[in-house]
């Protein structure tokens, strides 16, 4: 085939802006072509066979008209816009080749022009799986070690609670409390995913927030003697609770609060007072602004990965025309572990 030549090229179009929760009705799949060359005149351009696609919870807030949102929102009647890990097929930046296997933020289209500057790294290790790169070795797993090594620092013996425990970050903050000698619990939406984190993960312990009545009756019972970290990806009633039950100078990493996102007004936090008596930490983070840390990230968990000592669940939707429906059901817990959609093969 050659290079000039047009290709179908299927892509996932934004429909338009939405409140409240979102519905496949969002995105249009649309039939499409593409000629396998960047045109003339696109300099520092790269072209790409995208391979895997990641559907991350941030990705709602980009489907709303927020002025000030923290990343740009989608446009409508253009695809949407995420991060995922592709093959180079043509470029006009010399650092790019044909051939190469990069991740970045990729229109969601089996094939996709994008700016150098969009790509965050060039995939050198080849014998882990590569939709590792959408999770474990890419923005989820970063993300985990920020929250753990840079910012929250437990130490050994100290208590960790992580809501939203089995998904794309959780099942690894978990892991990585457990190398620092941490008692860990996580809290989960069914019975498979409690299973999960305290078997294949290795939590001391898990529970199904959806079965308890009391909360903070439940956090008393797992955490008798108080919490030291708590990494939030819910927010809400949640985060409201753990505040009563952190520990002095305790330390609460926001790293997420899906729990939020598709409400039209967020639901209050009465209990904050507790930052000032307990003598909490609350931080939030963007793994953005880490980025300049993922080869030391890479160096850390790729061994760990190789040597088996830590694990990775991933819930992979087969084709491109299946991922409007895989990230809608992030928001109602359907997925099980990193969600992702394979588009092709290398």
């Amino acid at each position: 085939m050659g290079e000039e030549e047009e290709v179908s090229n299927t892509q996932i179009i934004f429909n338009g802006y939405i409140d409240g929760f979102p519905t496949e009705s969002a995105m249009t799949v649309k039939a499409s072509t593409i000629k396998l060359k960047v045109p003339n005149g696109c300099n520092d351009a790269v072209l790409v066979k995208t391979l895997y696609l990641s559907c991350d919870p941030y990705m709602r807030s980009r489907m709303s008209k927020i002025d000030d949102n923290y990343i740009p929102i989608f446009t409508p009647g253009l695809p949407i816009l995420g991060n995922g890990v592709a093959k180079v097929v043509d470029s006009s930046n010399p650092n790019y080749k044909k051939g190469e296997l990069i991740c970045g933020m990729f229109g969601w289209e089996e094939y996709c022009l994008v700016k150098s500057t969009d790509i965050l790294l060039k995939i050198e290790h080849t014998d882990v799986p590569l939709s590792y790169y959408t999770g474990i070795l890419g923005w989820a797993g970063i993300s985990a070690y920020i929250g753990i090594y840079e910012i929250s620092c437990p130490k050994k013996g100290e208590s960790v609670f992580i809501s939203a425990a089995s998904g794309a970050v959780g099942q690894l903050v978990g892991q990585f409390a457990k190398l620092l000698g941490c008692y860990v619990v996580g809290s989960a939406g069914s019975k498979h995913k409690v299973d999960l984190l305290k078997n294949k993960f290795g939590f001391d312990d898990a529970f199904n927030y959806k079965e308890e009545t009391d909360l903070n009756a439940a956090l008393k019972r797992y955490f008798p003697e108080g919490i030291d970290v708590y990494f939030d990806n819910v927010g809400g009633e949640m985060l409201d609770v753990v505040l009563l039950n952190m520990n002095l100078n305790g330390r609460i990493i926001a790293c997420g609060m899906i729990s939020q996102y598709n409400l039209k007004e967020p639901q209050g936090v009465r209990n904050l007072f507790k930052v000032v008596a307990k003598q909490i930490r609350m931080q939030g983070f963007l793994a953005s602004s880490y980025v300049h840390l993922f080869p030391k990230f890479l160096d850390f968990v790729i061994p760990l990965v190789r040597e088996g000592k830590i694990t990775y669940v991933e819930d992979i939707a087969q084709g491109l025309e299946s991922a409007p429906a895989a990230l809608i059901g992030l928001f109602s817990g359907r997925n099980l572990g990193k969600q992702l959609v394979c588009v092709a093969s290398e």
